[in-house]
């Protein structure tokens, strides 16, 4: 009876593990170049602050501020570009020495590959630090639903232009995920 037990456990393990797996024997690696639109002004901004603490307004790194956004994402760098989905998500100044916001961003895409169409409907879930006043940062990709199902990888974005006045940002996005 022991016996029987353990080969019922052990192919029932075997049946858990195959169903665990990803059905994709070879994953893909893909890599995207978009544009990120972050507005705070203007009559319709794309990003608006939703909290602060006591503090912030003291703070040279504004700590405590939190933002929400849907910024649109596009091929190039001018607003005028072709849409090929959108930003959406929060990011809140986590630093006290230096601006770092916490990014927690989901990358929706409405168009894609970004001229096939392959990519509508899926979307990349990034968290992760972001120390914005350096030109280049890295976040990590810590998922994905659709295409990029199961998703891992990295996003390097490169800031293309920042108005000081009114913080408002296009930022260049290079992403490397794996689905």
């Amino acid at each position: 009876m022991a016996k029987l037990a353990l080969v019922l456990l052990l192919f029932s393990l075997g049946m858990a593990m195959q169903l665990v797996q990803s059905t994709k024997e070879d994953p893909e690696e893909s890599r995207l170049n978009f544009y990120f639109h972050d507005t705070l002004s203007g009559k319709n901004p794309s990003a608006v602050e939703v909290v602060e603490a006591s503090i912030t307004k003291k703070s040279p790194t504004l700590f405590g501020l939190l933002n929400i956004f849907d910024d649109p994402l596009t091929e190039g760098p001018e607003p005028t570009s072709k849409l090929v989905g959108r930003a959406q998500g929060l990011y809140g100044s986590a630093g006290q020495q230096e601006v770092d916001l916490l990014m927690a961003m989901n990358l929706v895409f409405t168009t894609g590959k970004f001229n096939d169409g392959i990519y509508n409907g899926s979307s990349i879930s990034l968290l992760g630090k972001n120390s914005a006043m350096h030109l280049v940062r890295e976040m990590p990709i810590v998922g994905g639903i659709g295409l990029f199902r199961l998703a891992c990888g990295y996003a390097i974005a490169r800031m293309h232009w920042f108005d000081l006045t009114t913080s408002d940002a296009i930022v260049g996005y290079n992403v490397t995920v794996v689905h």
